[in-house]
């Protein structure tokens, strides 16, 4: 019965889909026997999913109340896109210079659903190289960028994203409130992260965070390096570049540091 119950979700996420993809240029506003002609399905099932889009705000009514047209979510959605797109594009020169200036991988993440989602990842030509996949989600505790994202939130909000247990991945992962607040306060102190083999035995990364032009949190600049490269030193030194190329990146996202 699970697996019959699975398949129907999938096959009425399909649909949804389709649905959503009747509306062009050239179809703006669409009645339901349009729509249910355009993606061959009875007239009450659209109408069922039709109603369900409109609940979640990806469809909407035109103007005369009788037909259907895209709605305002939609444009919600594509805007973040738009904006992950540009910022990538705004600081990938600096991030390539990073990179080289180092000869370590460097990447670049946004906060996601209460997890670090890595937008773009530049690898080093070590042949012990250490990085993230475009795409990839990692916890948000147990990473130098994800303690970034957590550092910068109000508490009240920190604190819902830390009210389930904390797993642990490696005997270093900080798991106890208590440490992880004193952690954040000296990110907010220091300006950057650490993740000493708190996600992965044998790996230090750094993090920095990109402010928006309001001074609010929308990236962090990374890298992720094995513990034999990155000694205290190593690190001490990495953390002052990457300070200064989340600087160059914020300012390209209207951040004024003198505010």
């Amino acid at each position: 019965m699970e697996k019959e119950s699975s398949e129907h979700s999938v096959r009425a996420i399909e649909r949804a889909l389709q649905i959503l993809d009747c509306f062009d240029a050239r179809h703006v506003d669409l009645g339901l026997t349009e729509i249910a002609q355009r993606v061959k399905l009875h007239k009450a099932t659209t109408h069922r999913i039709v109603a369900t889009l409109m609940n979640q705000g990806y469809l909407d009514r035109s103007p005369d109340g009788q037909k259907y047209r895209l709605g305002l979510r939609l444009a919600s959605l594509g805007s973040l896109v738009t904006s992950q797109m540009n910022l990538r594009r705004d600081s990938l020169p600096y991030l390539n210079q990073l990179s080289e200036r180092f000869g370590e991988t460097c990447d670049l993440s946004i906060f996601d659903n209460g997890e670090v989602l890595y937008i773009e990842v530049l690898r080093s030509n070590h042949a012990l190289s250490i990085a993230a996949a475009i795409g990839q989600r990692l916890p948000l505790h147990s990473t130098a960028s994800g303690k970034i994202f957590l550092a910068f939130l109000p508490p009240e909000e920190r604190a819902q994203y830390l009210a389930s247990p904390l797993p642990s991945f490696t005997t270093r992962t900080v798991t106890s409130l208590e440490l992880l607040n004193r952690q954040f306060e000296e990110i907010l102190e220091k300006g950057y992260s650490v993740d000493d083999e708190e996600m992965e035995v044998g790996i230090r990364a750094v993090s920095a965070p990109v402010f928006n032009q309001a001074g609010k949190v929308i990236a962090a600049v990374s890298i992720p390096s094995p513990t034999s490269r990155m000694s205290e030193k190593r690190l001490s030194e990495i953390a002052a570049g990457l300070l200064g190329t989340a600087a160059e990146c914020s300012r390209r996202q209207g951040w004024n540091s003198d505010k």
